[in-house]
């Protein structure tokens, strides 16, 4: 398809998906799959491993076409885009050069996008490898190549991102940093779709979610309807049926659980802990249960197999 000259309008529809379908013989991939990301959200996209999400990422930036079905970025399919790296940054699959350097790595991309030279050193300070931008790329552990594969994505300064499994390799630190990268793009008016297992990590930055099984579509929509607005908290006493009692008096959600534990329902630790202080419970024990994302995950999506 031919490039279509200037910029596309920057619609309040960043992403369309339409019907998207891959098939390869007789097996569907991906499955008339439709969703729609808004300009300024960060959207997670969901699923099992093998349930089409790298294929619908690659159908999206014109790595693999589709049998059927459209998927657009404001409204222009990726393939007509005539500057594609201003508009799209992706971060797919890794091609490195291990005996180049990361800034070189960088200028290569800049050079065949027609960048400034400029942003080389910008996106290597954003992404924290600034002191390391000599060295070699074969030198790099795991979760720096991710830094690099995410300060790439960042040279033409695009409006969106559709990154897959970006934290991989990313100690705690990373994680927080990539998070908080994420959100400031996002607040500047920048979209992002994000496939990741970290559904913990998900569930901090995510707007909406986007989740998928066997190449079709389980859910879309905003990621606060998925479950409750907060985690329950797991509060552990030397005298949980009498602690449980009083909380419910107090008009707290709270029952005993199977692992000798109370769990409260739509409460904070503070508050639990606020009760404990007023009756004078001592506590062994207070935390929140695992993310709620989590659950419903694993219910949409069979609740088998690896996410």
């Amino acid at each position: 398809m031919m490039a279509t000259s200037g910029p596309p309008e920057l619609t309040a529809d960043a992403i369309v998906v339409d019907g998207i379908t891959k098939r390869f013989g007789s097996q569907f991939a991906v499955d008339g799959l439709s969703f729609t990301v808004k300009r300024g959200q960060i959207a997670a996209f969901l699923g099992r491993n093998g349930a089409g999400k790298t294929t619908t990422l690659r159908m999206l930036v014109g790595l693999t076409r589709p049998s059927a079905g459209t998927a657009r970025f404001f409204r222009r399919d990726y393939r007509s885009l005539a500057d594609p790296v201003r508009l799209v940054g992706t971060v797919l699959e890794a091609g490195f050069h291990p005996a180049r350097t990361a800034s070189d790595h960088l200028r290569i991309l800049a050079l065949a996008a027609g960048l400034p030279r400029n942003r080389v050193s910008e996106t290597l300070e954003i992404v924290g490898l600034t002191e390391v931008g000599d060295r070699r790329v074969g030198e790099f552990s795991f979760g720096m190549r991710q830094r690099l594969n995410f300060a790439a994505a960042l040279l033409g300064q695009p409006e969106v991102l559709v990154l897959d499994e970006p934290a991989n390799g990313l100690d705690p630190q990373g994680i927080r940093w990539l998070r908080r990268s994420l959100e400031a793009f996002a607040d500047a008016g920048g979209t992002v779709l994000l496939s990741s297992h970290l559904l913990s990590e998900v569930a901090l930055v995510a707007d909406v979610a986007v989740i998928i099984d066997r190449g079709r579509l389980v859910y879309s929509g905003p990621l606060k309807s998925l479950g409750r607005a907060t985690p329950d908290v797991r509060v552990r006493t030397a005298c949980n049926e009498s602690f449980c009692r009083i909380l419910v008096s107090e008009g707290l959600e709270a029952n005993l659980s199977s692992e000798g534990s109370i769990r409260v329902a739509n409460a904070s630790a503070e508050q639990v802990g606020q009760v404990s202080a007023a009756h004078g419970i001592v506590i062994h024990e207070l935390g929140v249960c695992p993310a709620v994302l989590e659950d419903v995950f694993l219910s949409l999506t069979s609740g088998r197999g690896d996410v």
